[in-house]
């Protein structure tokens, strides 16, 4: 598996941890706990975006990369 693939793997993990936060903040009616919700959601979201600059980053090097002849067939 390449390190893009890996990051977005990384990046769908991410995303599903944010979408079950997110439903904790729709069932709350703790302020506090709302804003402890948000405050994860935040951090979440941001390493999400890092996860994806990875895989681009990732991606981008690979596709520049000349082919690697002793590599197995994907």
């Amino acid at each position: 598996m390449s390190s893009a693939d890996e990051s977005l793997n990384k990046a769908e993990d991410l995303l599903a941890r944010l979408e079950q936060a997110r439903a904790r903040l729709d069932e709350t009616q703790d302020p506090d706990q709302a804003i402890e919700i948000l405050q994860e959601l935040a951090d979440l979201a941001r390493e999400v975006e890092a996860e994806l600059q990875r895989a681009k980053r990732a991606a981008e090097t690979e596709a520049a990369a000349p082919p690697n002849p002793d590599a197995p067939a994907s």
